[in-house]
């Protein structure tokens, strides 16, 4: 398959899942867990992956790493790569939830951050293998053996694989304030990604500045996610990760447990009732 052949398929696997499968379901609501999706594509040789390892830590994995991790013994070269990227938008109704909470997150966001990530492990593991049954070989970082959370110098906290970081080379977005990632479908989402070894044109990226649709640091102005933090782990310096892991740990992921009867590490009270919430406000 050629390039845009290769785009066709990836972007018809995502989008398809999202709309027709009975996975993309919020259990206890009887709802979609997410609205309709975004796709971008980034080359697996793009300078930012070798700069976030620099940056964040030895630990963190390149898209020619996770390959190699996927594939024990072969070796492969990061030109060949592509990674496949995707947006999942809150739906509606646990936006609507989510804005009138203010101390812990709503259920429907609790149910969401549980159900909704297990679909997304879901759509990871359908691409990977649509393409593996193609006849390419490919892998879900996030799924794949060995992923987690490691303990950078640098930053504290952090995962071997970032989501957020790779959706901003395939220039889906920048990052805000409070750290989370603002698209063009704003910035209450999650996100996933696949490696494929093949050649997909990846998309250009607009943004040179990583936090250009944040209106905080593009215009000097907002900070209402300041405001939405139960805690002030989000000041105007930036995202205290400690504060807010701590926060979670402590007291939303125990609540958590009593809806849902299993860990989960829910928030996201700054990723709603915020210009940033369902648009990049920068851009209109």
């Amino acid at each position: 398959m050629n390039s845009a052949q290769l785009r066709t398929l990836a972007e018809r696997t995502v989008h398809g899942i999202v709309e027709t499968s009975p996975v993309n379901t919020l259990k206890g609501f009887d709802e979609r867990s997410w609205d309709s999706s975004i796709i971008g594509f980034a080359a697996g040789d793009d300078p930012l992956f070798a700069s976030y390892k620099k940056l964040i830590g030895p630990f963190y994995w390149t898209p020619a790493e996770i390959m190699q991790l996927a594939y024990p013994g072969e070796t492969f070269s990061e030109h060949q790569l592509s990674v496949i990227c995707w947006i999942l938008p809150q739906t509606e109704r646990t936006l609507v939830d989510q804005r009138k909470a203010d101390k812990l997150p709503a259920s429907r966001w609790v149910h969401s951050r549980h159900y909704g990530e297990k679909f997304n492990e879901y759509l990871r593991a359908t691409v990977r293998d649509t393409f593996r049954a193609s006849g390419i070989k490919a892998a879900a970082p996030a799924i794949t053996e060995g992923f987690g959370y490691r303990e950078s110098k640098k930053f504290g906290l952090a995962s071997n694989w970032s989501e957020r970081h790779t959706a901003f080379v395939a220039g889906l977005g920048t990052f805000g304030l409070s750290d989370g990632f603002i698209t063009e479908r704003g910035k209450a989402v999650r996100i996933g990604s696949v490696i494929i070894n093949a050649k997909i044109k990846p998309d250009t990226r607009k943004n040179t500045s990583h936090t250009a649709n944040c209106l905080w640091y593009a215009k000097g102005t907002c900070g209402a996610c300041i405001k939405r933090c139960p805690v002030d782990a989000i000041t105007a310096k930036g995202h205290d990760k400690k504060a807010c892991f701590d926060y979670i740990r402590g007291v939303t992921a125990p609540y958590a447990k009593e809806i849902l009867g299993a860990y989960e590490t829910p928030c996201g009270l700054c990723q709603v009732k915020i210009p940033c919430e369902r648009r990049n406000p920068v851009s209109g």
